[in-house]
């Protein structure tokens, strides 16, 4: 009887059920913390009602295909457990193109365009800035 090979047939089980734990899985990422959630969300709304368009790889896009785009990289960032927070969908998914690596920018109403980091953090501050009590 050959000692290692039994020993490799026993190590077996014991790799493949840590390999499993480690790979990433479709499927079992965590979703953003909930008020991550909706501060992500409401950015990605303002930037849909804002009336401003969205340049990306050099091409400029009315607000709602730049939404529905932020929200397709919003849902793959979630896919890979890569978002937690306003800031980190901001700087890994709504700053600048995957593929060119060109820098995103906004051009809203009678005023020049400026990067999309820019614009979203001011937004975002907008959207935690507390709001008065109703009297």
């Amino acid at each position: 009887m050959n000692v290692g090979r039994l020993a490799g047939r026993a190590l077996l089980p014991c790799v493949l059920a840590v390999s499993a734990l480690l790979a990433p899985a479709k499927g079992r990422a965590a979703p953003p913390p909930a008020a991550a959630a909706v501060e992500i969300d409401r950015l990605i709304s303002a930037l849909a009602d804002s009336g401003c368009e969205f340049q990306r790889n050099g091409r400029w896009y009315d607000a709602g295909r730049a939404q529905s785009h932020l929200r397709r990289k919003l849902d793959w960032l979630v896919e890979r457990d890569m978002v937690a927070s306003a800031e980190q969908f901001i700087e890994r998914a709504a700053t600048r193109s995957s593929v060119s690596g060109r820098a995103y920018q906004v051009r809203c109403p009678d005023r020049p365009a400026e990067p999309s980091a820019t614009w979203l953090r001011r937004a975002l501050e907008g959207i935690r800035e507390p709001t008065p009590p109703s009297r």
